[in-house]
């Protein structure tokens, strides 16, 4: 620890303190972001580590050898072919940050691939304006949320299932600012109000909920501050519509 400059002079005192001060300070961004620095890299590590999903990729391949035993074997090399693309864009040449076309394209794979396995209660569409399409947002931030959909909506609800991913640029009223605003919407069992108000308070308070929805909550703010990450609408027997906010950037 430095020791202070002792001075007689009260001018030559008054700036030994505020140089001290402002180094304390200095110290405590450092090791703040170095905290934020490591959460997030832990919030990319459990999303990534959430798509090797053994059960998944058992089921997948289950899946794919039904398919070649009931001699279906164009539809069996679509689902390989979208399983390859799928681990591919997860891993995405340990980039963070990626396209929305290729982060669409990793849903769309993942999607494919389930509408194989529930074919009877799933349908999808996915509706990303293509002029998005090079914007760069945060890698797994679609994904986990469309298997929350899957898994906690549409195979809790009785009859066939709709997810819908869409997207849009929206640019506030008499300003030249703008957001990415994505949306994962599903008409599946839904939520009651306390249902919904837990999922909110493990979002605030960065709790697990869900298939990573808190993780990608987290990520999201972390690398771009509070007043971006998802929100939540749910109401039950109606469906849950996750919203995610991001800045738009092409860099």
């Amino acid at each position: 620890m430095r020791e202070p400059i002792q001075a007689q002079e009260y001018e030559i005192q008054t700036l030994s303190d505020g140089f001290e001060d402002m180094v304390g300070r200095l110290n405590r961004l450092i090791e703040q972001n170095r905290m934020e620095q490591t959460r997030l890299r832990s919030a990319e590590l459990a999303l990534l580590q959430a798509q090797i999903n053994p059960h998944f990729l058992y089921n997948t391949l289950d899946a794919i050898v039904w398919l070649i035993e009931m001699e279906k074997n164009e539809q069996a090399v679509e689902m390989v072919t979208s399983l390859s693309s799928f681990f591919r864009s997860s891993l995405s040449n340990g980039q963070d940050i990626i396209s929305l076309r290729e982060e669409e394209q990793h849903v769309r794979s993942y999607l494919e691939i389930q509408q194989v396995r529930y074919k009877d209660i799933l349908e999808y569409e996915i509706a990303v304006e293509p002029e998005l399409g090079d914007y760069r947002i945060p890698k797994l931030t679609l994904q986990p949320l469309v298997e929350n959909a899957l898994y906690h909506g549409i195979k809790r609800k009785r009859g066939l299932g709709h997810i819908r991913v869409s997207g849009y640029l929206e640019k506030a009223e008499g300003s030249s600012a703008a957001t990415i605003v994505l949306k994962v919407e599903d008409n599946g069992a839904g939520m009651d109000e306390e249902r919904l108000g837990q999922v909110r308070a493990a979002l605030k308070h960065e709790q697990s909920i869900g298939f990573g929805i808190a993780t990608v909550h987290e990520r999201i703010q972390l690398m771009f501050g509070a007043e971006y990450g998802l929100l939540i609408e749910s109401r039950q027997g109606a469906g849950t519509c996750v919203t995610v906010r991001i800045p738009p950037r092409i860099d």
